[in-house]
């Protein structure tokens, strides 16, 4: 292998430069500029990586057109990449199911009971955790718990901002360690590791950082009475999600343990919700699955558009550069960081900084011998870090609005 061809080609990830320039140009141009609510959210993602791909397949004269189609279909066509785009629609389809049956709410005021009142900046960020390891959503943990919050911050005279920053934190870190989340998907089957393996990995970094040092930080900064009026729930509703944990701690693969839930959520539903019917079961399902188009078409794209990348030179090119500056292991995983970092504050959106980031992690991981384990756990930690804190990302903006 020639110099050359060791260095890669820096021309190659041209198409990621074309991406963020319209992605987050537009986003400044209309969050900041024009004053648009959400302005971040106006260009679609699916959208800017169109424009991208475009770009790419108008690289590189060595290969045909047909060439190229070949070799995104080989990209689209990885087998990882297919089973991720089967979890996102058992996931969207879930998450519906779980609301049409009032699981969520039934859960987070069933939690809200059993945790004492005189610590609630810490009662709502277990909550938080919880529902969303359970859901595998941090907006719509956000979404439940933030109108519940807002509600006991006026009544019992607390810090709003904390209880915020407390949810979303929650809601981070249930994001990060969930077995259905679209960030741990995408995090293991862009390095081909099983959830269980990535979850432990993970344990170890983000549960002493939840368990300990957040819970200390609350205490001080956010500790106060409190009492929250009497919520009514149905424990019943609240059990598929507990019972979908307890299946994906015992290994049971992902997939499996979606449909279970489905399943019991189906039936909690029939059992407990009046007016609960069939049309209503098919109706939700549908909106679930739809749900998650977005997601599953940037997941085709950005696949396409890796594959031209990486035989175009590109991802050769960043080994090149993470080589000359990160050194050893530990170099390789902080480049890692680094990498999935710069994607989420650019895409502001932690599941498309995964996809994106991905096929690279994993060509550092084998060039600095890094477990796929290890490399899921750091891409899907580090975007999942940075997603709770910029302020324009879906997260902040869906809570501050609530």
């Amino acid at each position: 292998m020639s110099q050359t061809e060791k260095k890669g080609k820096a021309a190659a990830l041209c198409p990621i430069v074309v991406f963020l320039v319209l992605y987050v140009g537009s986003g400044i141009y209309y969050q900041y500029v024009k004053g648009e609510n959400q302005g971040f959210y106006i260009m679609s993602v699916v959208v800017a990586f169109t424009i991208a791909l475009v770009v790419a397949l108008l690289q590189n004269r060595k290969l045909s057109f047909q060439e190229k189609l070949k070799v995104m279909s080989q990209g689209v066509g990885d087998e990882n990449i297919v089973a991720m785009i089967l979890i996102f629609l058992f996931a969207g389809v879930f998450s519906s199911m779980a609301q049409a049956a009032g699981g969520s709410e039934s859960t987070a005021y069933l939690l809200l009971d059993i945790l004492p009142a005189n610590q609630l900046a810490i009662g709502f960020f277990l909550i938080s955790c919880i529902i969303s390891m359970a859901m595998g959503t941090s907006c719509g943990t956000i979404s439940v718990l933030v109108p519940i919050a807002a509600a006991t911050a006026q009544a019992a005279d607390l810090n709003l901002a904390v209880l915020l920053g407390a949810i979303i934190g929650g809601a981070m870190f249930g994001d990060n360690m969930s077995f259905i989340s679209d960030t741990t998907i995408a995090a293991c089957n862009g390095q081909g590791c099983e959830m269980k393996d990535k979850f432990r990995e993970n344990f170890w970094i983000a549960f002493p950082a939840a368990a300990v040092i957040t819970v200390i930080i609350l205490f001080f900064r956010g500790g106060g009475g409190g009492q929250v009026e009497n919520l009514s729930y149905n424990i019943w509703q609240a059990l598929p999600y507990f019972a979908v944990l307890a299946l994906a701690l015992l290994g049971l693969n992902v997939l499996l343990v979606l449909g279970c839930g489905i399943l019991l959520f189906t039936l909690v539903g029939f059992l407990t919700v009046p007016g609960f019917t069939v049309s209503l079961v098919f109706s939700s399902m549908g909106q679930g699955a739809s749900g998650m188009y977005e997601t599953i078409i940037v997941a085709v794209l950005v696949s396409a558009l890796g594959a031209l990348m990486k035989a175009y030179g590109g991802f050769d090119y960043i080994l090149y550069i993470i080589r000359k500056y990160f050194r050893g292991r530990n170099g390789g995983q902080l480049g890692i960081a680094v990498l999935s970092s710069a994607m989420d504050i650019a895409t502001a959106n932690n599941t498309v900084a995964i996809v994106m980031a991905a096929p690279i992690a994993r060509e550092i991981s084998q060039e600095y011998d890094i477990s796929p384990k290890k490399t899921a756990s750091l891409i899907d930690i580090f975007c999942c870090i940075w997603q709770g804190i910029i302020p324009y990302g879906a997260q902040m903006l869906i809570a501050l609005g609530l």
